[in-house]
């Protein structure tokens, strides 16, 4: 990968990252990047957009939903927005009556990263642009920009936050921990899972953490379709099977929804609650973190996104070129531009501050804590 990250944030990169998350973006170009070369002819400023959404199942999408219709129509457009319940047959479908409908420009959430490349293509080849949003679109030349939080910054807050909430709360190590992963198919999940264990793997070699099943890899860990109830299920079983006897001190969770899951069937399990990291900020898991019952999440703040994506979008109308971009990623088939965002961990001793200007999130605070 090539990088360009903003002075802004040099201090948090990493050595080894995959991804450099940082601030806005820049005017200029890079020629390697798909999407920040010449600037294209523009299109109607009044022009139907496409947005080609994976489902509605969890709030960050709920909230796309909304914010991509508030925001294309303050900025002119007319939105076509879709979800697809997880299914790629569907979101093909769906992309392709955005195309035959005139949309100028389709915003996709990819099921699967990988099985869009023909449908995309067909877009393409028919002027429209097209923009993965917080996902990678994978194996195709036919994407001219990707906008999404640091996929592997952000395991590495989920990593982090499971072993600062494993000092602050479970007393000395080693500590008795599992691991969760995100859907096999989403490109992000892997990435996550790599951040973590970026931190993760060094204490697990010294001893400190000890993954008593033993399942460590990526495709043991990973759940299904994001399914809560696919991760309820491994984490029952988990317990009934390796902690019999044993106090389970930590899970690596990749999303609050299998956050609460993990958590619930420990509960059940009569064991103490582990400490739990999380991800998207969701309206229930900020409750549980103001009560104490989850240890962090991850804000990956959608009205950013949204925002980040429409900002693109306009400057597509206007036929300027797009900014250059954050970093560049190879999908297999060419080096596409990554627009990214940094995100950023939440836990109950500052979720106040990372709140204090979202009016529902800090009612749902002050009403857990009493």
């Amino acid at each position: 990968m090539k990088f360009r990250a903003a002075p802004l944030i040099a201090s948090l990169i990493v050595a080894g990252m995959s991804l450099t998350a940082c601030g806005g973006g820049r005017e200029g170009t890079t020629a390697e990047a798909t999407g920040s070369g010449s600037a294209a002819a523009g299109f109607a400023a009044d022009a139907t957009v496409g947005v080609a959404l994976p489902w509605l199942g969890t709030q960050n999408w709920k909230e796309a939903e909304t914010m991509f219709e508030d925001q294309l129509t303050e900025a002119g457009f007319k939105p076509l927005i879709q979800a697809a319940d997880n299914k790629v047959p569907q979101q093909q479908q769906q992309i392709e009556a955005m195309i035959e409908q005139g949309a100028k420009a389709i915003v996709v959430g990819p099921i699967d990263g990988t099985q869009l490349g023909s449908v995309l293509e067909t877009a393409h080849d028919a002027g429209v642009k097209v923009f993965g949003y917080d996902r990678l679109i994978e194996n195709t030349t036919a994407v001219d920009g990707v906008i999404q939080f640091g996929s592997v910054r952000t395991g590495e807050l989920q990593g982090q936050a499971l072993l600062d909430g494993l000092a602050a709360e479970k007393g000395d190590g080693p500590y008795n921990i599992e691991l969760f992963g995100g859907g096999p198919a989403d490109p992000n999940a892997p990435k996550f899972f790599e951040g973590a264990m970026s931190v993760l793997q060094p204490k697990i070699d010294d001893g400190t953490l000890v993954v008593v099943s033993g399942q460590k890899d990526f495709t043991q860990v990973a759940t299904q379709d994001w399914d809560n109830s696919k991760a309820q299920a491994r984490m029952d079983s988990l317990l009934s099977g390796f902690y019999s006897d044993k106090k389970i001190d930590g899970v690596l969770s990749p999303n609050d929804g299998i956050a609460r899951a993990i958590i619930t069937s420990a509960e059940q399990a009569g064991q103490d609650i582990p400490v739990v990291s999380g991800l998207d900020a969701e309206n229930e898991s900020i409750s549980w973190i103001a009560q104490g019952k989850q240890y962090s999440t991850v804000a990956k703040p959608t009205e950013d996104l949204v925002s980040k994506t429409v900002e693109l979008i306009v400057a597509a109308q206007k036929g300027e070129e797009l900014p250059a971009p954050d970093a560049t990623e190879d999908n297999g088939a060419t080096d596409v531009a990554i627009y990214q965002l940094d995100p950023i961990v939440v836990t109950k001793d500052n979720l106040k501050d990372v709140f204090a200007n979202d009016a529902e999130r800090m009612k749902l605070i002050e009403a857990a804590e009493g």
